[in-house]
């Protein structure tokens, strides 16, 4: 029995310990530690993937500012084709070099750098009459020079190739620093977007506004330079700056917009989120406390956190919102310069989210190869660029180093392999244009060698593989080297007369750092690849349900019954009759009114008006044009399509003859839409189209956005772009009629005119546009008799109770419902009427409640409903227990019993995301890194 017994409680023992082995088995299998060997490999791999893109654009392109890989030559600013606002970094003053002489003394290439100083020495030159991004210019050229400069003097004593060294660069680097000094001469403080190198501002046309990334990611190296030269100015404009945009943002919210009217400081686009526009700011708020030990610096960037983590962050996914109403999602997808920020929040010490999105980026990565320039929250393309940009290696970098989870080795071996396997080309590394299709692209911007190879390398490198201690050092947006000794380095207290909100600012700073010791990634990262799986169909905040019994009962006053679904949507059921009163049913109304203007909101909030093509009866959405003619009001452009050759219209139109006084049509790709517009012009075409070259995108799936120009304003017909599956109706409609009749203006206009209601501005996607018709008369005269009932019994109930409580005589006041009837005619206007406020007897039927379940559309159910009738050619009438059963079109109605709800059906909670920024080859958006 006791043997027994024994045996029972050894095989217990074992049980317990095999299970506990297997968990750990399976615990430590995914985070293997990468040999010692296999990480000097990919150690020397990533040196030599540098050498490989520099020695290329030495032998084949210097002292241009970039390479063009593909053609194995130099880009040229004025003498290259230009491509837009991507050249405002460009400034014929050897670019690549300069960004990446701090690369070569982190290798240890010491003569390398020396000879590379002293090109720089010799050959750059900033008295240039060429117009510059003061942003890029900063971040690259001077930033550059500065940490060149700064590796240089600390190396010196220790490297004998580097005892001729004077401080040259620091000289060039204060040149430059005058020359972008003009920008910050506004009424306001915020500097201009651009610059020229030798005249300032004077002669550029007029220059209005600028992004908040580009304002705001000025203070570090411009107090570097002051702090190194000893001149001041340079810091006190770039604090007066930085002071001026905490200023300006949401008291509310604590968010910033995006862009700004640098004159008046006003918000020009107020969508705020983590990626492209806004990115550097929030980096250089912390960074400038690091670097500078200010802490209002800290405070600051403390409210902007909260703020972002509040509103913005949805798990691992990182949604832009209005910064007015931070509630509200103002884009459905993300671009990939958000990919910075994990590694921003590993050096504020919250590690945990940054595990979280850092997953959730390379999740995308896996499932593409590379991050696309944007991708939708459920994972897919959006826009298929892929410059190989840094800031993913960047966050994976500052995670392992905090972490020390070799998981993050594996991440960089991942992108190490992918850059090898698929950009690289004889001449250096080229860009993807498209993640999908991997084509290439010809360009390798400047940051690929001063940022990815940079981060590659040290990731897989150790401190003692690196000539310089990286803790006495801040690395800049554009990985440039800053030391941390200039806190204490010819400080100059007089910038302090520009703070703002010292006193509000001090609750919110932090004195304390985190404790790390009990933070495993691996168990932050697995819940990450369960959650998001293979889809990711929507962010997490969607699929939380409203269980808040507070909000619940609130919404249960007011009539709006709450519906979870299984997938995690929410929908609200609102009914008068079952309000507390008729004036908690009001305002359940006014309630449902608002979250279905709230998603209504469209491109229009975002700066973009939509197009109108009308062809063959169908009215097309299309994106307008930055340049060129306004098509606004009820101006029209009618014509007939002519192709050109070629077809991408980047050169000189060979068919002139066909395209003269015509609509002409070319594809997207290969250069801007301005010079694709401008030769259009030249051949004499009326009206150009563009066509996406990305397939099956359309209108109904793709975000509309505004074609961006590129600083000239020679430009005078109008340019509208059509994505893929309209261009492809177009196309088939030319082959069938080669002269068929095209109308293009703006697509609210067109929508009214020809029988198509666009209420508060929702004019998306294509619709049939025929004339409407009446096709019976005597049910259309009924059908208006029956709502004119219904209509009257809801204002009835609104008044009743009131009325029985209060004796008051008939007054005027404003009805501003969704329809009314007048001398028999429906409007959504509001109607100046007197309502008696006398009590009276209900009669009729019982009030009607309109069933409303929300993704919110607009809420004119009745008008809705007669305009479906209008294009409704069998009307049945059933003993349905439904007036109007769908939004979209009168499905069954039962006349005869009017005291039927009408029921106003739609589809869930989840609000329409809008965008009006270009694919980023062409776009409008921030400058290129940033």
């Amino acid at each position: 029995m006791v043997i027994m017994a024994y045996q029972v409680l050894l095989v217990f023992i074992l049980a317990i310990i095999c299970v506990r082995t297997e968990e750990e088995a399976s615990s430590s299998s995914s985070a293997l530690r990468m040999s010692k060997l296999e990480r000097i490999e990919l150690r020397e791999e990533a040196r030599r993937m540098f050498y490989h893109a520099y020695n290329a654009y030495m032998d084949n392109a210097y002292p241009a500012d970039e390479l063009m890989p593909l053609s194995c030559q130099g880009r040229w600013k004025g003498v290259t084709p230009s491509r837009g606002d991507m050249d405002d970094a460009l400034g014929n003053f050897s670019l690549t070099l300069v960004d990446s002489l701090d690369t070569l003394a982190v290798m240890g290439d010491f003569s390398e750098f020396s000879r590379a100083l002293k090109l720089v020495i010799k050959d750059v030159t900033f008295d240039n009459d060429i117009v510059v991004s003061v942003f890029e210019t900063n971040i690259r050229m001077l930033g550059g020079l500065l940490s060149a400069h700064v590796l240089a003097m600390a190396l010196k004593p220790d490297v004998p190739v580097l005892w001729w060294y004077n401080g040259e660069l620091l000289t060039m680097a204060e040149d430059l620093g005058r020359r972008l000094l003009p920008a910050f001469n506004t009424s306001t403080g915020i500097p201009h977007g651009r610059i020229n190198l030798r005249h300032g501002i004077r002669g550029l046309s007029e220059s209005r506004e600028t992004c908040t990334a580009c304002a705001g990611t000025m203070i570090l190296e411009m107090a570097a330079l002051s702090r190194l030269t000893g001149n001041h100015i340079y810091e006190q404009y770039a604090h007066k700056a930085m002071d001026r945009l905490w200023k300006i943002r949401h008291r509310t919210s604590d968010l910033m917009g995006t862009v700004i009217n640098i004159h008046s400081g006003d918000w020009v686009r107020k969508d705020s989120g983590v990626g492209a526009g806004i990115d550097s700011y929030y980096e250089y708020c912390l960074k400038a406390y690091i670097l500078l030990g200010d802490e209002k610096y800290l405070a600051r960037f403390n409210r902007h956190y909260n703020a972002v983590m509040k509103y913005i962050n949805r798990g691992p996914i990182m949604l832009a919102v209005h910064m007015h109403r931070p509630h509200l999602q103002s884009r459905n997808f993300m671009d990939a310069l958000l990919a910075f920020w994990p590694g921003l929040q590993v050096l504020l010490g919250d590690v945990r989210p940054a595990v979280e999105t850092h997953e959730m980026l390379y999740q995308v990565m896996q499932r593409h190869t590379f991050i696309p320039e944007a991708f939708t929250s459920d994972f897919q393309v959006h826009w298929g660029q892929h410059p190989l940009r840094p800031e993913f290696l960047e966050s994976t970098y500052f995670l392992h180093r905090a972490t020390g989870d070799d998981h993050y080795l594996d991440v960089g071996k991942t992108v190490l392999k992918a850059l090898q396997q698929y950009t690289r080309v004889p001449c250096g590394y080229a860009a993807v244009n498209d993640v999908r299709t991997r084509i290439h692209e010809d360009r390798m911007d400047s940051f690929v060698l001063a940022e990815t190879f940079k981060y590659l390398f040290m990731l897989f490198g150790e401190d003692k593989d690196l000539p310089l201690k990286l803790e006495d050092y801040v690395l800049t947006t554009e990985a440039h080297f800053l030391p941390l000794s200039l806190a204490t380095t010819g400080k100059n207290a007089s910038y302090l007369t520009f703070n703002f909100d010292d006193e509000e600012d001090d609750k919110y700073r932090k004195r304390t750092c985190p404790n790390m010791a009990s933070m495993v990634a691996e168990k932050v990262r697995q819940p990450m690849r369960q959650l998001l799986g293979s889809t990711a169909a929507r962010p997490p905040a969607r699929l939380r349900p409203l269980n808040d019994p507070r909000q619940i009962h609130a919404l249960s006053d007011m009539g709006i019954s709450v519906l979870t679904l299984p997938d995690g949507r929410v929908q609200l059921l609102y009914t008068t009759t079952t309000a507390k009163s008729a004036k908690d049913a009001a305002e359940g109304l006014t309630f449902m009114r608002e979250m279905s203007k709230w998603n209504s909101l469209n491109d229009v909030d975002n700066g973009v008006i939509p197009v109108g093509v009308m062809l063959k009866g169908n009215i097309f959405s299309a994106g307008p044009a930055h340049f060129g003619k306004e098509l606004s009001g009820s101006e029209r452009h009618i014509g007939t399509i002519r192709f050109v050759e070629p077809t991408d219209a980047c050169t000189s139109i060979q068919n002139q003859f066909d395209v003269a006084a015509r609509f002409a049509v070319a594809v997207r790709g290969q250069c801007t839409f301005a010079q694709k517009v401008r030769n259009m012009q030249t051949a004499g075409a009326r009206v150009a189209i563009i066509i996406d070259n990305v397939p099956e995108s359309s209108a109904e799936n793709t975000a509309i956005f505004a074609m961006s120009g590129d600083g000239k304003d020679d430009i005078v017909i109008p340019a509208v772009f059509l994505f893929s599956q309209e261009g492809q109706f177009l196309r088939d409609s030319v082959k069938e009629d080669p002269d068929v009749g095209v109308i293009v203006g703006e697509l609210k206009s067109i929508k009214k005119d020809y029988g198509h209601t666009c209420e508060d501005e929702t004019c998306d996607g294509f619709e049939g546009a025929l004339e409407p018709t009446i096709q019976n008369k005597d049910s259309f005269d009924h059908l208006k008799k029956v709502l004119s009932q219904l209509v009257a019994q809801f204002e009835l109930s609104l008044s009743t109770e009131e009325s029985l409580q209060q004796k008051s005589d008939c007054k005027e006041e404003i009805i501003d419902g969704d329809v009314h009837i007048i001398d028999d005619k429906f409007t959504n206007e509001p109607d100046r009427r007197s309502i008696c406020k006398k009590p009276r007897p209900p009669v009729g039927p019982k009030p009607f409640g309109p069933d409303i379940v929300s993704e919110f559309r607009p809420l004119d159910a009745y008008k809705n409903a007669m305009e479906s009738f209008y294009s409704t050619k069998d009307m049945e009438y059933t003993e349905s227990t439904e007036a109007v059963k769908s939004l979209g079109g009168i499905k069954s109605a039962d006349f005869a019993d009017t005291s039927n709800n009408i029921n106003v059906k739609q589809a869930d909670t989840k609000v329409s995301s809008t965008h009006d920024e270009t694919k980023s080859t062409e776009s409008d958006k921030k400058p290129d890194k940033a």
